[in-house]
């Protein structure tokens, strides 16, 4: 390798910190200050510089820069301002960089663009972006349906190098061994077709047969290629994202962050909100405003926790009411998703059908204790709505998760306020903590981060064969049984300060349920081992052996 190719290669590259001895011996000498630093002031001098970053926009593509120069240094820095850069780094910021992608395109981030009018280069776009890398993780998205800012086609990209960031920073996943993939199939946003500047396939989506041919070839080719592979699908539209997860969850290692992760971290919070108010699951009345993919899967795991605490499919179905844009979903409609139809209500369990065509009157006739909204739709959970189902609930758990910010369906502050502080929230962006009566309420954040990449690293160190709903339960109860019952003003949730700790957590309980499943195709004697020997620890590391 020459020394130029070794100072671009941000899995190896030292900078700064490349010492004397290396300097010599792969010729760096000249090419760099005299100077030779440690990691720990390099992050310093790195964090003061982004500090003079105007707006969390300018901090992202900042750090960015440093992502794109030196993994090491990039994840040092995330592990020591790990709340801090959570939001600049991925949500809410990555929407804006996502959104103008193409105007602001510097450098691929070592992503693999493979494009469905040439599916033949599949196999050599996924080995030049991989580079003889071990592959254990991929994560990929045709960003149909990023959430809360729609279809943006190869701009999407961003949104798998930022999951597999959080991956990294969270879960220790070895940065090395990570993929992001976009899949262009096209896009269906006018903007990005008009744009001179977009960098994308530039014609409307294709979908049907040649769409779903284009998935499997590059599922075969990715599972051919990395067979250690742990495939992680994010941001697919409606259409296909719940088809292609029936698809290929019992035949191989793969998760949908939408559908499961999503499906989580809510069964999480609400197993979190049920410590501190005492009550049990199956008392509850569950109701979603939303309901396409990610409000239909979140809906799908809590009702599979009602059949795991004992209720028949019957029985459990009762407690479930999905609301959409065309208000309460009746079995009769005709536009219903595959996902939606067991949740359909049938019109003769009420006296008045037709006037249920809100989410007010949804509310007013079905009298939930548990409100979970995944609309997009700003301000939509009103005081008049949130004072009639705390009329009937003495504890109402309450969990506004759209996002950005601007979408959110009520704000956590007002949710307290409103219920007398009765109400058990958590939000699906970063809220302050509320201070209402005397009391500072904690407000959880709803945010796969808390799940996902425990749940990957569980599964890539067990070697798991399969994901399965065992291990995702197990997953959302490690998380859950953590809140503190007895502390008032609770989180219903545990704190992105503590990602890395419980995302161990995570790791723990899934992979001793692929283990104790017989799940895993090497033998393991002991699970925290191998979940240790699989985390990457952001610290530099001699180079002969890489070399």
């Amino acid at each position: 390798m020459s020394p130029i190719t070794l100072l671009n290669d941000p899995f190896l590259n030292k900078g700064t910190a490349f010492t004397k001895e290396e300097r010599k011996k792969y010729g760096l000498q000249g090419l760099l200050p005299p100077k030779i630093q440690s990691l720990n002031e390099q992050a310093e001098q790195t964090y003061a510089h982004y500090l003079t970053k105007p707006s969390n926009l300018e901090k992202r593509l900042f750090l960015m820069q440093i992502f794109n120069e030196n993994r090491v240094l990039f994840y040092k820095l995330f592990s020591q301002h790990t709340v801090e850069f959570m939001p600049i780094v991925y949500d809410p910021t990555i929407a804006d960089t996502i959104e103008n992608y193409s105007e602001l395109f510097v450098q691929t981030q070592n992503a693999a663009f493979l494009s469905i009018d040439d599916p033949a280069s599949i196999e050599s776009a996924l080995k030049n972006a991989a580079n003889h890398r071990d592959i254990r993780l991929i994560v990929v998205t045709d960003a149909e349906g990023i959430l809360g800012i729609g279809d943006w086609g190869t701009n999407g990209v961003d949104i798998a190098v930022g999951k597999l960031m959080v991956y990294t920073a969270a879960a220790g996943i070895d940065p090395s061994q990570v993929l992001p993939v976009v899949l262009d199939a096209g896009t269906n946003n006018r903007k990005l077709l008009d744009d001179p500047l977009y960098l994308g396939n530039r014609h409307e989506r294709i979908k049907g047969a040649r769409y779903d041919s284009f998935v499997d070839q590059f599922v075969e080719t990715a599972e051919r290629l990395f067979p250690k592979l742990y495939l992680h699908f994010e941001d697919f539209g409606r259409d296909h994202a719940a088809a292609i997860l029936k698809r290929y969850k019992d035949k191989i290692t793969t998760f949908n962050d939408d559908i499961q992760g999503t499906g989580i971290i809510v069964l999480a919070g609400i197993l979190g909100a049920l410590n501190i108010s005492k009550q049990k699951m199956t008392d509850q009345v569950y109701m979603s405003f939303g309901a396409g993919t990610a409000g239909a899967g979140i809906a799908k795991r809590i009702y599979d926790e009602f059949l795991q605490q004992g209720l028949s499919e019957a029985e459990a179905k009762k407690h479930f009411y999905l609301v959409d844009k065309q208000g309460l979903l009746f079995d009769d409609d005709p536009t219903l998703t595959p996902e939606q139809k067991p949740f359909a209500r049938k019109r003769t369990e009420f006296e008045h059908p037709e006037r249920l065509t809100h989410l007010k009157a949804a509310v007013q006739a079905v009298h939930p204790s548990i409100l979970v909204g995944t609309s997009t739709q700003p301000g939509t959970f009103t005081e008049d709505i949130v004072s009639e189902m705390a009329a009937h609930t003495e504890r109402p758990i309450i969990f506004p998760l759209s996002n950005p910010t601007k979408l959110a369906e009520a704000k956590a502050e007002d949710l307290i306020k409103w219920t007398d502080g009765k109400a058990l929230v958590a939000t699906g962006i970063p809220a302050p903590d509320v201070t209402y009566k005397g009391v500072t309420y904690q407000i959880g954040q709803a945010n796969n981060a808390l799940v996902y990449p425990g749940l990957g690293l569980g599964v890539i160190a067990s070697t798991a064969k399969v994901l399965n709903d065992e291990m995702i339960s197990n997953a959302a109860h490690s998380l859950g049984g953590i809140v503190d019952p007895e502390q008032p003003g609770a989180a219903v949730l545990p704190p992105v300060s503590k990602l890395d700790a419980f995302s161990q957590t995570v790791a723990l309980a899934v992979a001793q349920s692929a283990v104790d499943q017989n799940l895993n195709k090497e033998p393991i004697s002991d699970v925290a081992e191998a979940i240790e020997n699989e985390r990457w620890i952001p610290e530099y590391q001699e180079l002969d052996d890489r070399l």
